[in-house]
């Protein structure tokens, strides 16, 4: 492990509305996002790419979704919640790998080079998608998985609801197998992993404060900033508001200070390869 501070800033959801990606183009240019992950069924896939090919600083990677919109193999609508994808699982109704295959090409296809793998709602905690994405990122190239793990983060009191914190925690369960898998296909993972507990609603306070506590070593800081306009309000996701204001603490001068008052160094994929 590093003995230094480095941050990667990553937004999800990256092709999901033109309002979310005009978010996460305006958080890295005027805020501390460092990196995104794009949706290849996203409604706003094409948006996505030719914003992202104006701003080559930002790094982007692939959010592999088997949760909403369409399947990329059959056109078929794709299982709506946890336990629906679950249940088409356990009866072999939707072809894991070969889904997430044909999202990544979608991907590499449009001309991007993706660096790092994570996926909608987390659903490579469950070992069928975990090991598909773990033999993606093999066969692919594509060294960075996430790992979905928050750090503890008691000094945030509150802010934090106690089923978030009961939630992240029977997470950990996973922990043991989800890093045997990656570590047995070569993947790489940050040191730490934050923002799940306070996923859609953290403003520049709690930014603030999590940096204050943010550990040595490298972790990645999930995030969901976008606009709110009409082709959000309209969409199927619980976020919405919340994304204005977590774009507002992206872009926050205090938060820019307290990245280099906590001597933080905000990287992204490509730069933690190398360094």
């Amino acid at each position: 492990m590093s003995a230094r501070k480095q941050l990667v800033v990553n937004a999800d959801d990256f092709g999901f509305t033109p309002d979310v990606n005009e978010g996460i183009i305006e958080a890295h240019r005027r805020g501390i996002l460092t990196a995104t992950t794009l949706m290849a069924n996203g409604a706003a896939f094409d948006d996505a790419v030719q914003k992202a090919r104006a701003v080559p600083s930002l790094d982007v990677g692939c959010h592999l979704v088997l949760i909403g919109g369409k399947s990329l193999v059959t056109g078929a609508r794709l299982p709506l919640t946890v336990s629906e994808l679950l249940g088409a699982m356990a009866r072999r109704q939707i072809r894991v790998y070969e889904e997430l295959r044909a999202q990544v090409q979608a991907i590499m296809h449009s001309g991007v080079k993706p660096t790092h793998l994570d996926t909608h709602k987390h659903t490579h905690l469950a070992p069928p998608v975990l090991d598909a994405v773990a033999r993606l990122s093999k066969e692919y190239g594509i060294p960075w998985v996430r790992r979905p793990f928050d750090f503890p983060l008691n000094a945030l009191g509150g802010t934090v609801p106690q089923m978030k914190r009961l939630t992240s925690r029977a997470l950990g369960l996973l922990r043991r197998r989800f890093h045997r898998v990656l570590e047995q296909h070569q993947c790489r993972m940050t040191d730490h992993f934050a923002g799940f507990q306070i996923t859609g609603r953290f403003g520049k306070d709690a930014l603030v404060e999590l940096l204050r506590i943010l550990p040595e070593g490298s972790t990645e800081l999930m995030c969901h900033p976008g606009r709110c306009g009409e082709a959000l309000r309209n969409a199927r996701t619980r976020l919405k508001e919340s994304r204005e204001a977590e774009l507002e603490a992206l872009t926050a001068r205090e938060v820019k200070d307290a990245i280099r008052g906590n001597g933080i160094e905000l990287v992204n994929y490509r730069q933690l390869g190398v360094i």
